[in-house]
């Protein structure tokens, strides 16, 4: 069956909030109920997974276009919004049993 033809299915005969996971790690398909105003819909979510395989946050990224994600991926590669996270750790209080992270980087 042809990825088009699955997401048909889930958007017609899935459950509300029926999620998919893809073979993309990090990536699944959400069946978003109707509203008033709209049909039921999908969305893609994008929450980043550890060396286990477990979603990093409780809740990922919804994007549900094209526009969305181009306007995520302008935002992501802004060198302003690495300096702003760095200051925003810079204040925090370190977390307790927090894992040092060692110094040696593997370049790609």
């Amino acid at each position: 069956m042809e990825i088009t033809e699955n997401l048909r299915v889930l958007l017609d005969t899935g459950e509300d909030w029926e999620r998919k996971n893809t073979s993309l790690p990090g990536v699944s398909i959400i069946r978003l109920p109707a509203t008033r105003s709209r049909p039921a819909s999908l969305a893609m979510e994008v929450n980043p997974v550890d060396e286990n395989g477990r979603p990093m946050k409780k809740k990922g990224i919804m994007v549900m276009g094209r526009t969305e994600l181009l306007a995520f991926r302008q935002i992501f590669v802004n060198e302003k919004l690495e300096q702003l996270l760095t200051a925003v750790e810079a204040v925090l209080p370190e977390k307790k049993g927090a894992k040092k992270i060692s110094g040696e980087i593997l370049e790609i």
